[in-house]
């Protein structure tokens, strides 16, 4: 198909869909309150509804009073119902595809819900959203002209009593329509083959000869794959192989330890990036301008959103509140009623709100990576946020990262332990851990509380991790690949002990 009638149909869907989405921002909570009594009006029936009296719920307080909150483990049973292939359980039409995604890099396998509807109505309408929001603020792309370079942790599914599980990657990939995967590289074959390491290859020996115009993926796993791409092709810059390459759309993981060298391969000044929001749960949130480090929060999904405070979070005064009642830049715990049937789920995210008109929010880490072990509250963003400016003063670059407390034993104080794998080292690592000390202080006043005089936490001690540690130890529990993270805090040294054995 030409590309001007390929931007014409772009132009006129575009329009049309910013229609609905100015409906959103313009009512935002009447928008999630009717969406959520029509998903109860939808699920009345289920085992679910019916144990809640779906039937009799007209308002949200009904609802927060009579379902209860749950994490993964509260819907364990009724999943695996589901997987053996039972249906009407938590959601009225058949559930056949589960995506199966560990959470974290250790936690046991989750298999969460996929229906047609998320699979339509949110998912494939995200992406669509995404196309719209970036033509809209870039009037003049070529994106059309070439493909879009995916990168997901995709691999084969497998299918059990009539349902199938996978990555959620791979579920998107095999339900795309075909006009889906002509516009992207690699083709379906390479992208569902299971060994990661011989599929990297695969994927740098077909895309070099496209004309790649996007990229979309998780910020860590596609710098190794472009580092892979400049090797193979020996240049020092993609746009000498993708001279029209113009975006690259990401999310998965923060971006923030990523940008600079990013911009080391990406040098075009005009070279844009876009973030967004997603799990295998559903599609929540994508940057809607260019140059813009806040996400839209997007309301006509599908999801209702409920919020936790995380200063009351895991605590006996735990209570949930609506999209009405969020303040701007205070930490919360995400809770979604999804088209999928989870109902008031923990999905373990955290993020603040920037912004209440319309609602924008920042991710601000996970609710079980963080470190609170002496009423610090330090979180990955601090973290992250600390390690870039650190890592611009001292010209070093990090890969990766991990940290945990150094627990406090007879006389001795607590401290934060770091393992820092660099591309380029700082010159002086102690001048490196004093000014990101400080700069923690600076980020956080719970942390710099607890340093002051050094009454209850001492300096953090830093270990240089060797070259490949973290890529060693994801390899060792068959962890490569898209969709898997390091743990980058934890309360526990669990992670920390494991990689500092292998880092001998």
């Amino acid at each position: 198909m030409p590309i001007p009638i390929v931007n014409s149909i772009a132009s006129w869907f575009l329009k049309k869909r910013f229609h609905q989405i100015e409906l959103f921002i313009k009512y935002p909570n009447e928008v999630q309150n009717e969406l959520l009594l029509s998903l109860i009006d939808f699920a009345q029936n289920t085992e679910i509804g019916k144990q809640y009296d779906f039937a009799t719920i007209k308002n949200y307080k009904t609802f927060a009073e009579r379902v209860p909150i749950k994490n993964y483990e509260g819907w364990q049973d009724l999943i695996e119902r589901s997987r053996q292939g039972q249906s009407n359980i938590f959601w009225p039409s058949p559930i056949k595809w589960f995506a199966k995604s560990s959470g974290t890099t250790r936690a046991k396998s989750k298999f969460i819900p996929v229906s047609l509807e998320s699979l339509e109505n949110c998912h494939y309408a995200a992406s669509k959203d995404l196309l719209c929001m970036y033509l809209n603020n870039n009037e003049d792309s070529q994106l059309f002209t070439g493909k879009s370079l995916r990168l997901g942790g995709s691999k084969e599914l497998y299918k059990e009593n009539g349902t199938v599980f996978g990555d959620l990657s791979a579920i998107l990939i095999d339900n795309m329509p075909f006009w889906a995967e002509f516009s992207s590289t690699p083709g379906n074959k390479v992208s569902l083959m299971s060994d990661w390491e011989h599929k990297m290859q695969a994927i740098v020996n077909e895309t070099i000869q496209e004309n790649v115009t996007s990229l979309a993926g998780v910020p860590s796993w596609m710098l190794v794959l472009l580092n892979n791409v400049l090797e193979s092709t020996n240049k020092s810059s993609l746009h000498e192989v993708w001279p029209n390459l113009e975006v690259y759309f990401h999310g998965g993981v923060s971006f923030t330890p990523y940008k600079d060298q990013y911009k080391n391969i990406l040098p075009n000044k005009d070279f844009k990036y876009y973030e967004i929001y997603n799990a295998s749960e559903g599609f929540f949130a994508i940057q809607d301008r260019n140059d813009s480090n806040e996400l839209l929060l997007m309301l006509d999904y599908g999801i209702f959103y409920e919020f936790i405070p995380m200063s009351i979070y895991a605590t006996s005064n735990e209570k949930a509140i609506p999209l009405s009642e969020v303040q701007l830049n205070e930490n919360y715990a995400v809770i979604i009623t999804t088209n999928a049937g989870l109902w008031r789920y923990k999905i373990g995210d955290t993020v603040r709100f920037t912004s209440l008109n319309p609602y924008k929010i920042k991710v601000s880490g996970r609710t079980k990576h963080h470190i609170n072990v002496f009423g610090e509250e330090l979180i990955i963003e601090n973290a992250e946020d600390a390690l870039k400016k650190v890592c611009r003063h001292t010209n070093a670059e990090i890969v990766d990262f991990t940290a945990a407390p150094i627990f406090m034993e007879g006389k001795e104080k607590g401290a934060h332990e770091w393992l820092i794998e660099f591309k380029t080292p700082p010159k002086d690592i102690n001048d490196f851990n004093e000014l990101f000390d400080n700069t923690l202080k600076s980020i956080n006043s719970d942390y710099e509380a607890k340093r002051y005089n050094s009454i209850t936490l001492n300096k953090p001690k830093i270990n240089i991790a060797r070259h490949h540690l973290f890529y060693d130890w994801l390899k060792q529990n068959n962890k490569l690949g898209g969709q898997h993270k390091i743990p980058r805090l934890s309360n526990t040294r669990e992670y920390m002990d494991e990689l500092l054995k292998l880092n001998r």
